[in-house]
């Protein structure tokens, strides 16, 4: 008697990632014919898509927004990077919504915020190099300017400049700092450490009636390097008087101009300028030299407030020499984040 097999199906028959694709491909047919079949996705949502376009236009005209109230185009510019933070909560909404209309208008936005920042997305870092520097404001109220003198040194950096240095604690830095740095000069809050040879160091007014900027001559190897020190004017955000910083900008404007009659031809500024790149109350700076974390760098590169950082105010800036790579060192006990970069001094041969 002929014997008659079966084929038993269980649960367990299939593997799991084709029934996991299964799956997948079976929801997605919902809710794709959930979409053919609803007459009403290009008439919905006509107000996120309306939010994506009034977003767009902000991202890319934030230069064309007046400062004459509050300054609030330079607070756009402040935090703009975070702008892009509204899409993927527009996209949720469109989702929701189920509006064909909403999720083409947010085309728009997510080509400007890449066109604006996405550079910034990929890690352009290189290598070599011969002299690294690296800035910090230390913060005056820091209850360890040893352990952040320490900390911040141990980048390795061959150049240092600290901001808001409180006098009563700058012998606590040059000690601390001394076996590393031969070299160093200090000008009302800010200093400036070196391994290499310090001279012609000066003052630079920027127009506040004391002295937070300085100026001096490094003789590196490579050649001589003009490095600026500065602490900008602090900006305030107030519900009255929106973004506060006229005395920051009058400041920048009078930086820039001692950087553009700079003799030397290498020139790096390092500090606290209290604006980013973006802003452009900081063009007579900005527009005369580069950011290495801009050009070479991994990130935004924010760095400040060090327990979450939203902004990078603090920054390097390069004319004459070729930035490598740039980086955010960790934390100390300030409120800033120091920050690093490796330029080419030697560009002979590029």
């Amino acid at each position: 008697m002929a014997q008659q097999a079966y084929m038993t199906e269980t649960d367990n028959g299939g593997s799991d990632p084709e029934r996991r694709g299964n799956r997948l491909r079976r929801l997605a047919g919902r809710a794709a014919a959930g979409w053919r079949g609803d007459r009403r996705i290009w008439t919905r949502g006509l107000v996120t898509a309306a939010v994506a376009l009034l977003l767009s236009g902000v991202m890319a005209a934030h230069s064309h927004i007046p400062n004459a109230i509050g300054n609030l185009g330079s607070l756009t510019e402040t935090f703009l990077p975070w702008f892009g933070l509204l899409i993927p909560v527009l996209l949720v909404i469109a989702l929701v919504r189920r509006s064909a209309t909403a999720l083409i208008a947010l085309v728009l936005p997510v080509s400007v915020w890449l066109n604006l920042f996405g550079g910034l997305l990929f890690d352009k870092t290189g290598t070599g190099g011969d002299l690294t520097v690296a800035t910090h404001n230390v913060n005056a109220d820091n209850a360890d300017p040893e352990g952040t003198a320490r900390a911040v040194s141990a980048a390795g950096a061959d150049v240092l400049a600290l901001e808001e240095l409180k006098a009563s604690a700058v012998p606590t830095y040059e000690k601390a700092l001394e076996a590393k740095y031969p070299h160093h000069a200090v000008v009302g809050t800010v200093g400036l450490w070196s391994k290499y040879p310090v001279g012609d160091v000066r003052a630079v007014d920027i127009q506040l009636g004391w002295k937070r900027a300085m100026r001096a001559t490094v003789a590196t190897p490579a050649g001589p390097v003009a490095v600026y020190v500065a602490h900008l004017p602090s900006v305030r955000v107030k519900l009255e008087a929106g973004f506060t910083a006229r005395q920051r900008d009058k400041s920048a404007d009078a930086l820039g101009e001692a950087i553009a009659d700079e003799k030397l031809p290498r020139r790096i500024l390092l500090g606290d300028l209290n604006g980013t790149m973006n802003d452009r109350s900081l063009t007579a700076i900005t527009s005369q030299m580069r950011s290495p974390q801009g050009a070479v760098g991994d990130g935004f590169g924010f760095s400040w407030p060090a327990s979450f950082p939203m902004a990078r105010i603090d920054q390097i800036l390069v004319d004459g020499v070729e930035p490598m790579t740039s980086w955010t060192l960790p934390s100390t006990g300030s409120d800033h984040l120091p920050i690093a970069a490796r330029v080419k001094v030697d560009t002979t041969d590029s």
